[in-house]
């Protein structure tokens, strides 16, 4: 911390008081030392034998005399004050300076941190200020972030539920003023219609459960299963639809049978929306591949497909809300976007991690989850 002039002047001038002061208090003790033993025979002899009787060095060198010892005993005594006061009063200047800071980051600087380095406590304190500056600027950027989230969601929301509600009021407004045709006119107004009224109703369903699996304190209904049973299960309930696509889908598991305990509904959901995904969005692949091998103390599961390549650019927002890849593919699925906010929501609430790798063979959701419900898996 550097002084201000002011604060030099201050400083030296506390040490120059100090100095006159101590001077003026040692004349004044030696001179009473001096009065007492003067009138007083024996104490002076007494100090006289105890003086002769010392002797130092090889030459048996005695004390001259007592004011010389009196006089070397203050000054060590008067520079050690000195120092004691010099030190208080660069504290307190030390001080001044934090609170100056202090009262500069509470009107409003919040973001500013005390920009010199101290000894001792006052480095631990101007180090927790800095510590609670840098955790209160983390809290306000966060809480931009979720600010500016809320208002992306509501924008999203609200988008994607005019686009399908104002089809709605069309065709109904359409049959209302009875606008049509013919009989098949009718009949394909109100089939749009209740087409649309499906994609709001899907979509009002993954945002409650989107914000539902959000939620830390969402209850996680843990049993004991077997992963290998389980992607069995939902291999065949998907054969079907993907031999309609032409492709295959097989799981397997290392070892087998893989028991685990988690929520067998809640990853069902997650499995069921990544296998859909991969049937949606595979076009042109040939292969979709359920595979899940435990490695210490986690289950690795990987929901894979040869389909086309996902932009490099892409896998880090594959998982935000609302977020499409192609809008036009998602108008041609039907896809909310909230799918895969979804899935990764309910992974981290049984302690996981999620995350995506795309080549020009494969495209790989990769899950780690741990063996039991009370673990936390740190991501690697």
């Amino acid at each position: 911390m550097k002084l201000t002039g002011r604060e030099k002047s201050e400083l030296i001038g506390e040490g120059f008081i100090t100095i006159i002061l101590l001077i003026l208090l040692n004349l004044s003790v030696f001179i009473l030392l001096n009065q007492t033993i003067a009138s007083n025979p024996g104490l002076r002899n007494g100090i006289f034998q105890i003086k002769t009787s010392l002797t130092f060095g090889p030459n048996d060198f005695n004390i001259w005399s007592w004011g010389n010892v009196f006089v070397v005993f203050m000054v060590i005594v008067d520079i050690i004050v000195l120092y004691w006061r010099l030190i208080r009063r660069y504290r307190q200047m030390q001080l001044r300076h934090v609170i100056s800071e202090l009262h500069y980051i509470a009107d409003g600087h919040y973001d500013h941190q005390i920009p010199f380095k101290l000894q001792g406590d006052m480095a631990r304190v101007v180090s927790s200020i800095n510590a609670l500056v840098q955790s209160t600027i983390e809290s306000m950027e966060e809480e931009r972030r979720i600010e500016n989230s809320k208002d992306e969601l509501i924008t999203n929301v609200s988008h994607d539920i005019r686009t399908p509600l104002t089809s709605i009021i069309g065709y109904l407004g359409l049959i209302e003023d009875n606008q049509y045709n013919s009989q098949e006119d009718l009949l394909s107004y109100t089939h749009t219609a209740y087409v649309k009224s499906k994609q709001m109703k899907v979509l009002v369903e993954d945002l409650f459960e989107y914000t539902k699996v959000r939620q830390t304190s969402t209850p996680i209904n843990a049993i004991d299963f077997d992963m290998n049973q389980m992607l069995a299960q939902l291999a065949a309930s998907f054969e079907l639809e993907a031999k309609n696509k032409g492709m295959t889908i097989a799981s397997s598991t290392k070892p087998n049978p893989l028991m685990m305990e988690a929520d067998t509904e809640k990853l069902g959901r997650v499995f069921n929306n990544l296998i859909s995904n991969a049937l949606k969005y595979g076009s042109g692949g040939k292969h979709i591949y359920l595979e899940a091998e435990k490695i210490g103390q986690e289950v690795i599961v990987k929901v894979s497909n040869d389909g086309p390549k996902i932009p490099e650019q892409s896998l880090d927002q594959l998982f935000d809300r609302f977020y499409r890849v192609e809008e036009s593919r998602s108008q041609k699925t039907g896809g909310t976007g909230l799918g895969l906010a979804i899935a990764q929501s309910i992974i981290t609430l049984h302690g996981g991690y999620i995350y995506v790798v795309s080549d020009d063979s494969l495209t790989s959701f990769v899950i780690h989850l741990p063996l039991g419900k009370d673990k936390k898996l740190i991501r690697k």
